[in-house]
C-alpha cells in the first residue's frame, strides 16, 4: 500500500511538471528520420488542458504513412497548451494553440518553425483575408484580433462587446467569408452569428439563429448553413432543442431546415468539396443533401453509446477525394484514433494519434 501511495504522488508530481514547462524551452532529442510526403493532412490533437501536450500528427493518404509529433520532432519545441485549429496559406501553416494564447507558424512541407504570434488572449480561429491581413476569433477576448501575418504582430481589433452582461458577451468562433463580409458565430451562451465588413474591420449586424451554435460551412449557393447545439440541461443561458439553420446568400434571416430530439447535441458542420452534401456528429456521423428534401442520413455509426463525451470527437472531408475523416478521442488520456472512409460510409484505413485529435488541416 506504502509503494502505492509513493507511486501515485510521484506520477502527480510529474504531470504537474508537464502541465508547467515552458512552450518556448528547447528540449534535447534525437530527431526521427522519415521522409517528407507530397501531400496529406494535419491531425490537430488538441492535448489535455493545462498539461501542455498538443502536438500534430501527419498522415499521407496515398501510402498511409503516419508521422507523430511532427511539429516537436522537427523543431525541438512543445506545440503549446490545446491545439484548437490550423490553417495554410502559401505554404505556411498557421496552427492556432488556444490557452497558450498564440499561433505558431511553420513550413507546411518541412514542418520547420518560422515564427509565432502572440498576444492574443484565447484564440480559437485564423481566418486570412490578404497576405497582410488576417482576423483571429476568441473565446474571452470580446474582440476579434486583427493580425499581419507576414510581420506576425497583432495590429488592431474589432470589438464584439454587446449590451449583456460580462458572463454573456460574443465569444467568436469560426469565420467564413462571402464577398466583403465575414460571419462568425457565438458558441458559449450565446445565439448569434455576427457579420463583419471587411472593409470597415467593424461588426455591421449580427443574425439570430438558435442556442450556442457551434459550427458552420457554406454551400455552393453560398448559403451559410449554421448548426446549433441548443445549450446544456441546467445551464443558466438556458437550452432548447438543437437545430440545423440555412442562412442565405446575402441574407440576415436565419431559416430552421431540421430540429433534433430533445437531449441531442450535434456538433462539428462539414461539407464536402462540391458543396452539395452537409455531415456531421450526433453521436454518429450523419450527412444531409443541401437541396434534399428528406431527414438527415445515418451514414457511419459510432462504437460507442452514451452523452457528448462519448463517441466520435472530430469531423472532416477531404475538400478534393470527398473522403471522410472521423476522430476519435477514446477516453481523453490514451493516444487518439483516426477513422478513414470512402463518400459512401466504407472504412478504408484507421490510425492512432496523440491525445484528444480534435481537427484536421488538408496539405494538398
Amino acid at each position: 500500500m506504502l509503494i502505492r501511495k509513493l507511486l501515485y504522488i510521484v506520477f502527480v508530481f510529474l504531470l504537474s511538471l508537464a502541465g508547467c514547462m515552458k512552450d518556448d524551452e528547447l528540449w534535447e532529442f534525437e530527431q526521427e528520420e522519415h521522409g517528407l510526403p507530397n501531400g496529406g493532412l494535419f491531425v490537430i490533437n488538441e492535448g489535455n488542458f493545462t498539461y501542455g501536450n498538443a502536438s500534430l500528427t501527419y498522415y499521407d493518404p496515398e501510402t498511409r504513412q503516419v508521422i507523430d509529433d511532427v511539429f516537436f520532432q522537427t523543431n525541438a519545441l512543445p506545440l503549446g497548451d490545446v491545439a484548437h485549429s490550423m490553417t495554410i496559406r502559401d505554404s505556411l501553416a498557421y496552427v492556432v494553440v488556444n490557452n497558450s494564447g498564440r499561433i505558431y507558424i511553420f513550413n507546411a512541407s518541412t514542418f520547420e518553425v518560422k515564427g509565432k504570434i502572440t498576444g492574443l488572449t484565447s484564440p480559437r480561429y485564423m481566418h486570412f483575408l490578404s497576405d497582410t491581413k488576417a482576423y483571429v476569433s476568441d473565446l474571452y477576448a470580446r474582440s476579434i484580433a486583427v493580425v499581419n501575418p507576414q510581420t506576425m504582430e497583432v495590429i488592431g481589433a474589432i470589438p464584439v462587446n454587446n449590451s449583456s452582461s460580462e458572463s454573456y458577451q460574443h465569444a467568436t468562433e469560426q469565420m467564413l467569408q462571402y464577398d466583403r463580409f465575414v460571419y462568425t458565430n457565438c458558441w458559449s451562451y450565446d445565439n448569434k452569428v455576427l457579420v463583419i465588413d471587411s472593409e470597415l474591420d467593424q461588426v455591421v449586424d449580427s443574425i439570430e439563429v438558435r442556442k450556442q451554435p457551434n459550427s458552420m460551412v457554406l454551400d455552393r449557393h453560398h448559403a451559410l448553413w449554421v448548426l446549433c447545439d441548443g445549450g446544456d440541461e441546467g445551464s443558466p443561458y438556458g437550452n432548447e432543442a438543437a437545430g440545423l439553420l440555412k442562412i442565405g446568400a446575402g441574407s440576415t434571416e436565419a431559416q430552421i431546415i431540421h430540429r433534433f430530439s430533445p437531449g441531442e447535441s450535434p456538433r462539428d458542420l462539414k461539407i464536402n468539396g462540391t458543396g452539395d452534401t452537409l455531415f456531421y456528429i450526433n453521436g454518429d456521423v450523419y450527412q444531409f443533401a443541401v437541396n434534399g428534401f428528406n431527414d438527415p442520413k445515418l451514414l457511419i455509426e459510432s462504437p460507442y453509446e452514451g452523452n457528448m463525451w462519448t463517441g466520435f470527437y472530430g469531423l472532416d472531408v477531404d475538400p478534393y477525394s470527398s473522403e471522410i475523416y472521423v476522430a476519435d478521442a477514446i477516453d481523453f488520456v490514451q493516444r487518439g484514433m483516426i477513422y478513414r472512409f470512402t463518400p459512401e460510409g466504407v472504412p478504408l484505413d484507421t490510425f492512432r494519434t496523440g491525445i484528444a485529435p480534435g481537427g484536421f488541416c488538408f496539405n494538398f
